[in-house]
């Protein structure tokens, strides 16, 4: 099957445009030139009830959040999401969008948290600052307004591979206990050798150059790509981790080691839904201004937080 023809018309402008690579960029052009393009992707943002910037205690620091709260009251489930950008690119705007989607969508409070990046700070700085976020969120729960009892994590690309190391520390720390994770095309294993990243090599869209450009900044030595917080499909139990919903992309490097990861877990008994989107590629699913497929995995995202999320202590 080849390309959705909404993603033919993104890879026909690029090869029109001539736009380099980020790998092929200075770390500077590449950030802005990211940002610039996923704020596109993500087209018109949708208002929510209030948004608030957040001062988060951090090991290195504090750290820059983002609270996303839907119209009306109450006390809500909560969902902290973590960026992609290959641990290198990125900022809480990158991810403004799908916050404000999701927020809408389950009717849950969001909070964005922004982790330092590579190569300036290299592995474990951005896995330990998302897991002190998620675990001040949890202490800080009332006066948030949200439900600690009904967190989850979720991410996409490099944030995908955060959010699984931050349930893999969780159950190594015991707490806080998080409800569900959403994984959309996470890396699981450093220098994976799946017929996926061998197959999707288009110079357009995001193939085996760009990923091994985002490990070289993220890790200080190749030894460090063993650690299952940074490859946790090498971790060698996966029991006990939160349900998981975990999106893939047809034409993605990442496919392959993504559908393992959620084989793996449901073989460790953890309750597990994976879904593969047809004719997409990496990066859709930020893209909901142009992408209907972008809009239809963030549906399928709403329905699993929803239904995990969902209040079933009448509270």
């Amino acid at each position: 099957m080849p390309f959705h023809p909404q993603v033919q018309e993104l890879w026909n402008r690029a090869e029109a445009d001539g736009s380099p690579p980020l790998y092929t960029l200075s770390l500077e052009q590449a950030r802005e030139a990211d940002l610039k393009a996923v704020v596109a992707g993500g087209g018109a943002l949708e208002p929510v009830g209030r948004v608030e910037e957040l001062v988060i205690p951090g090991p290195g620091g504090d750290l820059p959040g983002r609270l996303y709260t839907p119209a009306g009251g109450g006390i809500r489930p909560v969902v902290i999401y973590f960026f992609g950008g290959g641990w290198t690119l990125g900022t809480l705007d990158t991810c403004d969008a799908v916050c404000r989607s999701l927020t809408n969508g389950v009717g849950c409070a969001t909070v964005s948290v922004g982790y330092r990046l590579a190569p300036e700070h290299k592995f474990p700085a951005a896995v330990e600052d998302c897991y002190s976020g998620t675990a001040w969120v949890a202490a800080n729960a009332a006066r948030l307004g949200v439900d600690a009892s009904r967190l989850a994590v979720a991410g996409d690309s490099a944030g995908g591979n955060l959010a699984a190391a931050v349930t893999l520390l969780a159950r190594e720390r015991g707490g806080p206990p998080i409800a569900h994770q959403l994984l959309v095309y996470p890396n699981t294993s450093y220098r994976a050798d799946t017929p996926s990243m061998r197959e999707v090599t288009d110079e357009h869209f995001f193939n085996p150059k760009s990923v091994s450009w985002y490990w070289g900044h993220y890790l200080a030595s190749a030894a460090d790509g063993d650690n299952p917080l940074v490859s946790p499909l090498r971790a060698r139990d996966l029991g006990g981790l939160p349900p998981a919903t975990v999106i893939t992309a047809e034409y993605d490097p990442l496919r392959d080691e993504g559908e393992r990861y959620a084989a793996r877990l449901a073989e460790a008994g953890v309750p597990t839904q994976a879904r593969r989107f047809e004719g997409m590629v990496h990066g859709f699913f930020t893209m909901i201004g142009v992408l209907d497929g972008a809009r239809e995995a963030m549906a399928y995202a709403v329905e699993r937080l929803s239904g995990a999320l969902a209040d079933r202590a009448g509270h």
